[in-house]
């Protein structure tokens, strides 16, 4: 296990930047490019939450999650949403044992990393069960309640093609993911760098990079982040914004959104305003933290009305003109 006894919190903030750039470092011998991506994940995970990836099938999401999973020595599992796919399936079920006990057999979700791998293949029942025990940490069967590991990271894909016998996420459960991270095809020179170093089947290992210890130790490190009333407040004037026919509703969403962004997203622009600054070299979050972020947490959490839709209004677009309010 690594030293975790620092001097002071800056010297202990100093050592994650570095330990943050080595975990890259190593990413980047496994994935080409994707850059942002694996930034965006590695926000979320040291933030303590969850994030939802959208996009097409063939780019690397499960590759990307398990290489993450081998820098950071976590525990991993894959989960294939499909129609049939029972919450038992998730959690765990009881069993008969040879002394005709019940028996708890722990399910997939117990892992440190928990890739669901298109979740809106299966239906609200299930998907269900697997926001329930992010948002608890914890599965209860038969009146026993049992504890998910720490770390616990949920990263659920959706394909935004195929549409057809997909169950999807309702508004309420999508904003249980902190991050809603859009994953696109790689530029050009990307794609012909990740043909040539994939056809010959001698892909590199990465090397671990942090242990289960120092990623909770900076987990609770990033908590302690000073933050000034400035940036809380213009994350909740962002976040108010959203929120059509109130008193400070921005005129785009009145104009063109149904619903608005909860509570929950003033929260998540804070703590991933807070984590942007750390990995970026500072020591205290700004209003740039804050706008740096804020497309990841607002784009699943406000919905367009049709007036939107019509004149051919993307939510980026709302999204871009609350910010230059």
């Amino acid at each position: 296990m690594a030293d975790l006894n620092f001097k002071n919190d800056v010297e202990a903030i100093e050592a994650f930047v570095s330990k943050y750039a080595e975990i890259k470092r190593e990413i980047a011998k496994v994935i080409v490019g994707q850059d942002e991506i694996i930034k965006n994940i590695l926000m979320v995970m040291f933030s303590r939450s969850h994030a939802l990836l959208i996009g097409v099938p063939g780019l690397a999401k499960t590759l990307m999650i398990t290489t993450i999973a081998k820098t950071i020595n976590l525990s991993y599992n894959r989960i294939q949403f499909t129609p049939d796919l029972m919450p038992s399936d998730i959690m765990g079920t009881e069993i008969l044992d040879e002394n005709r006990k019940f028996k708890f057999v722990k399910g997939p979700i117990f892992a440190n990393i928990v890739l669901a791998d298109e979740i809106n293949r299966t239906p609200p029942k299930t998907q269900s069960a697997l926001l329930e025990a992010m948002q608890e940490r914890s599965v209860s069967m038969n009146g026993i309640t049992y504890q998910l590991p720490d770390p616990f990271f949920v990263l659920a894909t959706q394909n935004p093609i195929e549409q057809e016998g997909t169950y999807p996420l309702p508004e309420a459960q999508q904003d249980r993911f902190m991050f809603n991270i859009l994953l696109d095809y790689p530029s050009f020179n990307e794609e012909v760098d990740i043909v040539k170093s994939t056809i010959h089947g001698d892909m590199m290992e990465p090397n671990q990079v942090l242990s289960m210890e120092e990623i909770i130790f900076y987990q609770k490190l990033l908590q302690k982040v000073p933050i000034s009333d400035n940036v809380y407040q213009y994350a909740v004037n962002l976040a108010t914004m959203t929120r059509p026919d109130t008193p400070k509703a921005h005129a785009w969403a009145n104009n063109y959104l149904s619903w608005g962004a909860g509570p929950r997203a003033s929260q998540f622009l804070i703590i991933g305003a807070r984590t942007h600054a750390i990995v970026n070299g500072k020591f205290s979050p700004d209003i740039e933290d804050v706008r740096a972020v804020a497309h990841n947490i607002l784009r699943h959490r406000i919905i367009k009305n049709y007036k939107a839709e019509a004149e051919g209004i993307t939510v980026e677009n709302i999204i871009d003109e609350l910010m230059k309010a």
